[in-house]
């Protein structure tokens, strides 16, 4: 989970001794290559790479050990916070429901591979995500990487500003009244960094009047799985509750 470089940085500008009570600490790319540059693995030293923290087993121990995790706040540019990062992603505990595809022919093509956007583009093809997002208007309109615009939210009473930060939205759909924006997984997940909702949530309600909901979807063995979360309030990060969830088998 790159340890060493994540100790290095820590060391060279002295960032335990820093008072994350107070505020978070600042760090740039540029900041991050010159203390890693005396590594000699490309992930060790590998700005994307080390940035990458999407689950809370993904922090380097130094992270976990006091409680902190990191966020993007502009191109090259980032926060560490203390705090509670993530959100968990509990196993669904109801029965499996048998979903009837809304399709009258079979798909051949979807059967060909096993990524997480295939798994998905089937079950909106096949109409679950429509019913289970109780909008049967719902059309694909947002797919892939964009930047955001600027916004502000807060996280444990520090206000924190991104601006031009690059997300990912694995499928976005726009209905009547609503927009609905997955993030999809193709395997086990138990937590997730709140990021990959929150920004393209905040990013999206600045393009649009309509409600914003954020899914989470995950293809396992035969069963599609989706939760719904929302925020109770836009402008706190760790506002985010799950509302609903359910597991699906597709005949």
């Amino acid at each position: 989970m790159n340890h060493n470089p994540w100790k290095t940085i820590f060391e060279v500008y002295n960032i335990q001794q820093h008072d994350f009570d107070k505020s978070p600490f600042v760090i740039t790319a540029e900041q991050i290559k010159a203390a890693t540059k005396h590594f000699t693995k490309t992930h060790e030293r590998e700005v994307r790479i080390l940035c990458k923290q999407d689950s809370r087993e993904n922090r380097p121990e130094v992270f976990i050990n006091n409680n902190l995790f990191l966020l993007p706040i502009r191109n090259g540019k980032y926060v560490i916070i203390k705090g509670e990062g993530y959100i968990d992603i509990p196993k669904i505990q109801s029965t499996v429901k048998i979903y009837n595809s809304k399709l009258d022919f079979t798909l051949d093509t979807s059967l060909a591979g096993n990524s997480e956007m295939q798994h998905l583009d089937f079950a909106y093809a096949a109409s679950l995500i429509r019913t289970f997002s109780e909008d049967e208007s719902l059309v694909l309109t947002i797919r892939g990487r964009k930047y955001t615009p600027e916004f502000s939210f807060n996280v444990n009473n520090h206000i924190i500003t991104v601006e031009s930060v690059q997300t990912e939205v694995d499928a976005g759909y726009e209905g009547k009244s609503q927009v609905v924006l997955i993030e999809a997984k193709n395997s086990s997940t138990s937590n997730t960094i709140i990021r990959q909702l929150f920004y393209p949530y905040r990013q999206w309600q600045q393009y649009t009047h309509k409600k914003i909901k954020t899914l989470f979807f995950e293809k396992r063995d035969n069963y599609y799985s989706l939760w719904q979360f929302e925020f109770r309030n836009q402008n706190d990060y760790n506002s985010i509750i799950l509302t609903k969830s359910q597991r699906y088998e597709i005949i």
